[in-house]
């Protein structure tokens, strides 16, 4: 994940907690989904990382593909 999307999330987190709109249970859920997302997106990355480390060639048919 890029750092301004790092912050971007982290900035999502601090306005949510902060809010008086929301129940506890609605931040609950919404700081959730936050870091389930964010583990996904790290597990994506390791694997772009991963299959980009086999050969040139991959990394070559990733990136055609816009995966990195």
């Amino acid at each position: 994940m890029s750092k301004s999307n790092l912050k971007h999330l982290e900035t999502i987190k601090e306005n949510i907690d902060k809010s008086d709109a929301l129940s506890q249970e609605e931040k609950s859920d919404s700081f959730k989904r936050i870091e389930e997302w964010y583990a996904e997106d790290q597990a994506w990355e390791s694997l772009m990382a991963e299959l980009s480390e086999i050969s040139p060639k991959v990394k070559t048919v990733l990136a055609d593909l816009g995966l990195i």
